[in-house]
């Protein structure tokens, strides 16, 4: 697009009312879906669950409204739970809110400086190991509410948090390992059995399904569980007091790194999900319009004391099901958890926190996509290190890290692939040219500095004798600095004994960066040819007549 803007302004055009009911229902749909995945979110995460709300509420309006998909439904997602954890035991919530804004500001720049079209460029291997290993960590993130054990926060160091979880499975609670056992039975029968199955029932999402089971049993029975009441005093039936971080120059230095990667997969998992949701629509997302809107979602959400959010792909799937088509199907949804908030908000007080670990755990399983791993033996080696590298570094080490080194992995077996793929083959000389002091080679790929080491072997094949080298380029799609540097060294090597190089058949690319450097000049531009053919004739030219056999003709 040659300018930003918001989906929903393409929308409002064609907009009619049997469009709107659509989008309602789809909206309200999703809003009750969100409410207890808003909610397991935020305590998986150390955070209060009204944070989880008022996040889907705010950051969900604004990416809805602002976004550059039609149906992108954004809030707080499972990914984030492990980073924002680790933000909130390490540095405390009021910096969990700063570095937020800071990811905010950030995917802002992303959006302004068009960057959205470079996130696809990170390999299906890194996302897959990173998305697997996230579903990991949440699930271990829910033994200690599954199982009821009293103790304190997790550690965030993996080795250390299941070193306490094994110690305290002694002390599991049976009462709450009985409910959130009985929730998540009830969660998976729900989604196999009756989600879509039974009239009414199967209307109505399996999470919410279960957040009422699971409430209105406690209520009844008062089982000696945790609860939201029990732990966190409810939530607040009123509008967040609207407050701006207090921030200073040494507590940004120290954000600054979690803010980048809360942006970056901020930005990985909303343009992930809008791709998704555009094969289920037939439609095609601004990446950068949706980077903005992101990015002002995550400004805006701390000041209400919200945290971290991006694009939900489950709750984008369920709003494109359900018929949503517009961005009005996004700003409903957070409307109908401001409703939820403002009439029902003291009903949450008796949910208790094993139903939201059961659901949790389900959403963890969903996430992963485990037939992955089934499926690595046919593919190649480097595949699988990269995915398995990066699960693995994920699970037990850092995100960030496991990103950084599955493109890095990445991006040396691309560079080996590349050059395996370039080829220098000698070719057949004339007839009027056997026993004379010219060689002439096919060059096929891309000559870059990967793989120069097969054209370097040049300056020691001919670095006595050889009077003309000729190179037919025209199958090399590309050069670099690195293959330019090479062909100057030949080039250098030649004329100190009066010789000269050939270049037959530059591409586009290679040829511009050969005038741009000037070293078409260096070579002369009668030594640069369009075919092979050109070239013989040439090299005959510059050869001696008698040793060429007489006349340029006999070329």
């Amino acid at each position: 697009m040659s300018a930003f803007r918001p989906k929903l302004l393409d929308c409002l055009p064609d907009y009619d009312r049997a469009q709107f009911g659509r989008d309602v229902s789809a909206g309200l749909t999703v809003g009750v879906l969100a409410l207890p995945l808003a909610m397991a979110f935020a305590i998986a995460s150390g955070v209060d669950p009204a944070a989880g709300i008022w996040t889907a509420i705010v950051a969900g309006f604004l990416i809805s409204a602002l976004g550059g998909s039609r149906v992108q439904i954004g809030g707080p997602t499972g990914a984030f739970i492990v980073i924002v954890y680790g933000i909130v035991a390490q540095y405390g919530l009021a910096n969990l809110l700063i570095a937020t804004m800071l990811a905010g500001l950030i995917l802002i720049g992303m959006g302004l400086a068009r960057l959205g079209a470079l996130i696809r460029f990170i390999p299906v291997t890194v996302v897959i190991g990173f998305t697997n290993g996230i579903a990991v960590l949440i699930f271990i993130s829910q033994i200690k509410e599954f199982l009821g054990l009293d103790m304190e926060a997790l550690p965030a160091e993996f080795f250390a948090k299941m070193k306490v979880l094994a110690a305290n499975l002694p002390h599991t609670d049976l009462p709450t390992l009985a409910l959130a056992s009985a929730s998540l039975v009830l969660l998976v029968v729900w989604n196999k059995r009756i989600a879509g199955k039974v009239p009414l029932l199967g209307k109505l999402p399996g999470p919410l399904a279960v957040l009422i089971a699971g409430t209105v049993a406690q209520s009844l029975l008062e089982f000696p569980v945790e609860t939201i009441g029990s732990r966190f005093g409810g939530i607040p039936q009123s509008l967040p007091a609207f407050a701006f971080p207090e921030l200073t120059l040494s507590t940004l230095r120290n954000l600054i790194s979690p803010a980048i990667t809360i942006a970056l997969l901020g930005a990985i998992e909303s343009l992930l999900s809008a791709r998704v949701a555009d094969s289920q629509i037939d439609d095609r997302h601004d990446p950068n319009q949706e980077l903005l809107a992101q990015g002002v979602a995550n400004v805006v959400a701390p000041l209400v004391g919200g945290f971290a959010a991006t694009g939900a792909i489950a709750r984008t799937s369920t709003n494109v099901r359900a018929g949503g088509r517009t961005p009005v199907a996004g700003m409903v949804h957070a409307l109908t958890l401001l409703a939820v908030v403002l009439v029902a908000a003291p009903l949450a007080s008796d949910v208790p926190l094993a139903t939201l670990s059961a659901i949790l755990m389900v959403v963890a399983w969903n996430m992963g996509e485990w037939h992955e791993f089934k499926e690595l033996p046919r593919y190649s080696m480097n595949y699988r290190a990269i995915l398995l590298s990066t699960f693995f570094i994920t699970v037990v080490f850092d995100l960030t890290l496991a990103v950084e080194i599955g493109m890095v992995l990445a991006s040396l077996f691309f560079i080996y692939r590349m050059s395996e793929l370039t080829k220098v083959a000698p070719l057949s000389l004339p007839d009027w040219a056997a026993g004379q002091p010219v060689a002439a080679y096919s060059l096929y790929g891309s000559l870059f500095f990967g793989a120069v080491g097969k054209l370097q072997t040049l300056l020691d094949q001919h670095a006595q004798g050889t009077q003309v080298l000729i190179l037919d380029l025209h199958q090399v799609i590309n050069l670099d600095t690195t293959g330019l540097d090479t062909l100057e060294a030949l080039q250098r090597m030649l004329a100190k004994r009066g010789g000269c190089l050939i270049l037959a058949g530059l591409n586009a690319q290679p040829g511009s960066l050969v005038s741009r450097s000037g070293f078409a000049d260096d070579v002369g531009t009668d030594n640069l040819v369009d075919s092979l053919a050109e070239a013989w004739q040439r090299a005959a030219i510059l050869l001696p007549r008698d040793e060429a056999g007489g006349s340029p003709s006999h070329a």
